[in-house]
């Protein structure tokens, strides 16, 4: 019986335009488990705390203040993760180190996630519980830069498919395992946060460990100077557009996943009026549902998408079903409601992660150096983290009245507009079918 993970020690069949990665026959059997472990330990260690736990301490740091003290937090440790997503990539690329390109960052990120999980748990303020989260958003920073570029490392365009739903996959995944171990232990605060962190080091650790990760000769090492310093932040869309399309299409449909990402905890409670010593459990069985619907669909999805050579169609219909599970959410008056559009919002995340990395890595400016350029790419994932907070409180003020404070369904219909949008963004790039 031959495995997807067997499949990625032979050697890929020759084909025009899909060179095997310089010096590689094959990254080696296990990849896609360390690939997997890693990932979804790092969207474990991320996710827990944006969606459950950083709101649960914010609410022992004063109650009465929790969803500004939240904002703050995620909005600060948002913009640090903008900086390190490039930064970091771009110092991947150009590392030299005996180690390789890619695994010491694994093992930094390894680090951030613990020291991150620790402060959690001690801070007593503001200002400490930010400082955390800056921390644990750079480890989620470093890790992901380090295995989102192992992919164009390792994998021909022809069989990037199973690696870029694993990948993609890991944030619902790691949420909904991150949550399953949350719930667990709770009302236990500190169990909540260091379980999830600590699986999180580990799976960094054990990809740091198999990864065949070349060390790059000194003489293959990228010029520097300060047009590439300038560079390290910005790909021009002029220049590269189907890039600047694919770039701008994550950037709309993550806006939708962090409107109901950061506040659901908050919405179950003030909309649904579901007990705050319950919203643990409720939001583990939401991002449950969210994640059965994405595994489900994101393999048949990944696998489709390589045979028929096709990623344009997938992006498209996914984003599109996505926006309609945001408009589902947003008129949803009770938990079971809320849990069919979780499943639909799933089904659109699942296809999309499973498709979107492989198209990316397709239409990278310099597929010899991609983390930089993943880099830039993931801050389409991660910008929204800041712009969702700062924009939050005008939206939810829309239609608010002294009954209902805070208008959530109107904070789902943008993210779905924003969705749908992005869906259109996809139309226009050349060069990927």
């Amino acid at each position: 019986m031959t495995s997807t993970l067997d499949d990625t020690t032979r050697p890929a069949p020759a084909a025009e335009g899909l060179d095997a990665p310089r010096g590689r026959s094959g990254p080696g059997r296990g990849f896609l488990f360390a690939l997997g472990f890693a990932s979804i330990g790092a969207g474990m260690a991320s996710l827990v705390p944006a969606v459950l736990t950083l709101s649960l301490k914010a609410a022992q740091i004063d109650a009465q203040h929790a969803t500004t003290i939240l904002s703050i937090a995620v909005g600060v440790g948002s913009v640090f993760s903008l900086v390190a997503f490039p930064a970091l990539g771009r110092l991947s690329d150009r590392t030299t180190a005996r180690a390789g390109r890619r695994r010491p960052f694994l093992v930094l990120g390894a680090a951030l996630f613990a020291v991150g999980a620790i402060g959690i748990v001690a801070a007593t303020s503001l200002l400490a519980l930010t400082v955390a989260n800056i921390l644990t958003a750079v480890g989620y920073s470093s890790t992901a830069v380090a295995f989102t570029a192992a992919i164009p490392d390792q994998l021909p365009a022809d069989r990037r498919g199973p690696a870029s739903a694993i990948a993609g996959l890991s944030l619902p995944v790691g949420a909904v395992t991150g949550l399953f171990i949350a719930q667990l232990v709770a009302p236990n605060l500190a169990a909540m946060v260091l379980l999830p962190a600590a699986v999180a080091v580990a799976g960094a650790l054990l990809l740091a460990v198999r990864l065949r990760d070349r060390q790059l000769p000194a003489a293959e090492r990228p010029a520097f100077g300060w047009g590439q310093f300038l560079g390290t932040f910005w790909v021009d869309p002029l220049r590269h557009p189907a890039y600047g399309w694919a770039w701008a299409s994550r950037l709309l449909l993550f806006l939708g996943v962090a409107a109901i990402q950061a506040y659901q905890a908050f919405y179950l409670i003030i909309v649904l009026h579901v007990a705050p010593d319950r919203v643990a459990g409720a939001v583990f069985l939401s991002t449950l549902v969210l994640t059965a619907a994405a595994l489900v669909f994101a393999p048949i999805a990944a696998k489709l998408s390589d045979r028929i050579g096709r990623r344009k169609p997938f992006v498209v219909a996914a984003a599109l079903i996505f926006a309609v599970g945001l408009g589902l959410a947003a008129v949803a008056h009770s938990f079971p409601a809320f849990l069919v559009a979780t499943g639909v919002v799933g089904l659109g995340q699942g296809v999309y992660m499973a498709v979107d990395i492989a198209l990316v890595t397709q239409v990278l400016p310099d597929p010899d150096n991609p983390a930089k350029d993943l880099g830039i790419m993931n801050l389409a994932s991660s910008l929204p983290g800041t712009l969702v907070p700062t924009l939050a409180p005008v939206v939810l003020a829309i239609g608010a009245t002294a009954a209902s404070p805070q208008n959530f369904s109107a904070l789902f219909v943008v993210g779905a507009v924003a969705a749908a949008i992005g869906a259109a963004c996809i139309l226009p790039i050349r060069g990927v079918r």
